[in-house]
């Protein structure tokens, strides 16, 4: 059985993490699969949009799977010299995918249950989560001293805020839906038996639309970060102009004298 399943239908891909008696846990194995198959939705012209999910209904994930990590030869003290230095200044993080920053076309995150530690990290990865009702989310790691090490130190806090994220972070304080809702870490609640059905919607939507104006808006957004706000201006200014003086979007200004959609 395959840990990680990859799905396309049109150009909709759907990417489930398929470890359900574990809570989509992710071991070694399962993060490079996971690697493997981001890789894959980026590098594919066919693709453009993905749904990242846990199989089941109870997790999204627990995030990584700590038994089979500390069985790991990553993690064991002889990575602490020259090799550990390289996993820092080249890997993609023990989960497979969570440094890979370049991947532009729109990502959804229809978090399905448990959603804690690592499994919090990845659905900050995406650009929108969707939960379904029954979804909880936090950093239970902190009960552990496991630190976060795939991203939620620095993505957390650009979705919810510092305040918000210091809480999480640092009192490892478990949320419903509903109160993710609130502050902003999640984008909306569907029903357990729509939350596929409702990302499919959306990922639809993003697919339809012209996909060069998409991509560079998110790329400006995502060089803007943390960047003062004349150099984050600057990168709009390069990367959107860049897509209007193409031959291929001639036709977007065109689109919207005309009422074409």
């Amino acid at each position: 059985m395959s840990e990680v399943l990859y799905e396309q239908d049109g150009p909709v891909v759907t990417i489930t993490i398929n470890r359900p008696d574990v809570m989509n846990a992710v071991d070694p194995a399962t993060a490079r699969q996971l690697h493997d198959a981001v890789v894959r939705f980026r590098d594919d012209s066919s693709a453009a949009a993905l749904i990242l999910t846990g199989s089941g209904e109870r997790a999204f994930s627990a995030g990584g799977d700590l038994k089979a990590m500390t069985r790991h030869e990553r993690f064991t003290p002889e990575t602490r010299g020259e090799p550990y230095r390289a996993y820092i200044d080249a890997g993609t993080g023990p989960l497979g995918f969570t440094r890979i920053t370049d991947v532009y076309k729109p990502t959804i995150a229809a978090v399905n249950g448990y959603c804690f530690a690592g499994g919090l990290e990845m659905a900050c990865w995406c650009d929108l989560r969707i939960a379904a009702e029954h979804a909880e989310f936090g950093v239970l790691n902190r009960r552990y001293s496991v630190p976060l090490v795939d991203g939620g130190t620095q993505r957390l806090w650009r979705i919810v805020g510092l305040g918000h994220a210091m809480e999480l972070v640092l009192l490892g304080k478990r949320i419903d839906a509903q109160e993710a809702r609130r502050i902003g870490l999640v984008n909306e609640v569907a029903p357990a038996g729509r939350l596929l059905a409702r990302c499919r919607e959306l990922a639809g939507q993003l697919a339809s639309f012209p996909q060069e104006g998409l991509r560079a808006d998110k790329q400006a957004t995502v060089y803007g970060l943390g960047r003062p706000l004349d150099e984050g201006l600057r990168w709009e200014a390069v990367l959107g102009l860049s897509v209007m003086g193409t031959e291929d979007n001639r036709q977007g200004p065109e689109r919207f004298v005309t009422g074409e959609r």
